[in-house]
């Protein structure tokens, strides 16, 4: 059996599980494929373990893969992953899910990038250190969180993960989904908003969202236009949940303050994205679940879900 471990981009995956335990041949490959050579590098495989939404296998894209018979991903869900042309080939799909009754690898981590961005922009760290190195000293003032609006676009795990830390800064949280009621808002301490007032009074919008066709293209122009000039848009979800083209119009005008990007439409984020030009924007590569604890949790359940499929019980699968 061959085993291809998908974009291991800092090439850690094979310290991070017993993959030897498998008894099988196991790549790692660290480098981003073009989409139009996936179906010829991964035609070897009988197995490939995915991280969540890096490489996007289509149907027309599986339908190559002739040899393969099982899949993992990191996470419950993979909206890359077209998992209704699996299920008609038979092939079964395993995911990477909450250890020990704890939360889903990955939260805790992604939230706190959520606040190490909010806390950069207010408090201006990329722009002073770049202006320090090259001479100059107290550039600008940096602004208080106390007595801002969080709103938060989503008040699932994530978005309620968000709270204690706006407390502590004495921030007002609001927050609006589609399914969010008012009492269970409330139950958290929540305002809940109707959408539009959601943008309107934010300081900081948050994205918390699973990305869907529902919430694909949601915050686009029309919700950027009814943000203040001076409130900032801050997303560790999922790039398409953002018209990027609008964010970049709107920023380019100065219709709000700024951005605080981890995730893109395409990742890595493509030379001479607009994105990269934006002004008064902090980008980064999707770190929102890279760090040490989190994949290697990840990559020892994968582990789990590779030797239960090879033993015939297959474990932690995601149906329809």
């Amino acid at each position: 059996m061959r085993i291809a471990v998908l974009d291991d981009y800092q090439g850690r995956a094979a310290q991070m599980a017993d993959w030897t335990a498998l008894g099988a041949q196991v790549d790692f490959l660290s480098a981003p494929i073009p989409h139009a050579e996936i179906a010829a590098r991964l035609a070897p495989y009988e197995v490939l373990v995915l991280m969540r939404e890096r490489t996007a296998l289509d149907a027309a894209t599986l339908a190559q893969l002739s040899r393969l018979r099982f899949v993992v991903t990191t996470g419950m869900r993979n909206a890359s992953l077209d998992v209704a042309h699996l299920a008609a080939r038979g092939i079964p799909v395993s995911g990477t899910g909450a250890a020990a009754g704890g939360p889903a690898p990955g939260v805790a981590s992604t939230v706190e990038l959520a606040w190490a961005l909010i806390l950069a922009w207010f408090k201006r760290v990329p722009a002073e250190d770049q202006a320090l190195r090259h001479g100059a000293w107290q550039t600008a003032l940096a602004e208080n969180l106390g007595g801002r609006t969080l709103a938060l676009l989503g008040l699932g795990n994530l978005g309620r993960q968000m709270l204690g830390p706006a407390r502590a800064f004495g921030m007002t949280p609001i927050a609006w989904s589609q399914n969010l009621t008012a009492e269970t808002a409330a139950a958290h301490g929540v305002e809940r908003v109707e959408r539009d007032e959601l943008f309107a009074r934010a300081d900081v919008l948050s994205i918390h969202l699973v990305l869907s066709e529902r919430t694909r293209g949601l915050v686009g122009a029309r919700e950027l236009a009814l943000m203040a000039p001076g409130a900032m848009l801050v997303n560790t979800s999922r790039g398409p949940i953002v018209d990027a083209a609008a964010l970049v119009a709107a920023l380019r005008r100065g219709e709000i303050a700024g951005a605080c990007l981890d995730v893109y439409d395409q990742e890595p984020l493509p030379a001479g994205d607009p994105l990269r030009e934006a002004p008064n924007t902090i980008l980064l590569p999707h770190l929102g679940y890279a760090t040490e604890a989190t994949l290697t949790e990840m990559y020892r359940q994968a582990v789990e879900d590779i030797a239960a499929f090879i033993s015939g019980t297959p474990i932690r699968l995601i149906t329809l």
